[in-house]
């Protein structure tokens, strides 16, 4: 792609570095930046740089917020003895989306992938342990995507919370296996959530 103007080549480089932005892509919206006016250009990048410098991420959930405790950890209408057990940011707030949920969570960072170099030290998992201790959970909803990776995540947390006592559950398999929990659509995942089975009854593939 031959640009005329190294300075519109750049923002579209950068642009492109984005997730599921193309070249293509990325050059329409440098073009349509063009032709705002300046202050909205500037509002735009003012926004982009206040929320890299100002979002942090909970103590408590490791959600994202603008403060040290997120919303949803500091709403006390929230019930703080179910905690459900996400990969990413984006599996809260697709979760919320459905409406089907008030308990909080609790945010792993990730997978254990053996092939990516992920271990169980790498993820939020000590924290877990620490938190179902404290808050005194009453239940743990495993809500991971169902991939081999996933499911290897939840019979290791479920070796670590043994002797807990506290109950563990996963969300019903309406989502396919193979599936990314964050692409299911509000039915589906709110349904698995609703029906939501004791682990026992969940097949993880390691008898």
């Amino acid at each position: 792609m031959i640009f005329p103007s190294s300075l519109v080549e750049n923002a579209v480089n950068e642009f492109s570095r984005l997730p599921g932005i193309g070249k293509k892509t990325a050059l329409r919206l440098v073009l349509h930046l063009l032709k705002q006016d300046e202050a909205y250009v500037e509002r735009f990048s003012e926004t982009i740089r206040k929320m890299r410098r100002e979002v942090r991420f909970c103590r408590e959930c490791r959600n994202i917020s603008d403060g040290e405790v997120c919303s949803i950890c500091s709403n006390p209408a929230r019930k703080k003895e179910m905690i459900c057990v996400v990969e990413s940011i984006r599996d809260v707030i697709a979760i919320e989306n459905t409406q089907q949920y008030n308990g909080i969570y609790h945010v792993l960072g990730g997978v254990i992938s053996p092939l990516d170099g992920i271990g169980p030290d790498n993820l939020n998992i000590q924290s877990l342990t620490s938190r179902v201790n404290s808050l005194h959970a009453t239940e743990v909803i495993m809500a991971i995507s169902p991939t081999i990776e996933g499911d290897t995540t939840i019979f290791y947390i479920s070796k670590k919370l043994k002797d807990s006592g506290v109950r563990i559950t996963t969300i019903a398999r309406g989502i396919a296996f193979g599936g990314e929990l964050e692409y299911a659509d509000e039915m589906t995942l709110g349904r698995s959530l609703s029906n939501r089975l004791p682990l026992e009854q969940f097949n993880t593939g390691h008898a």
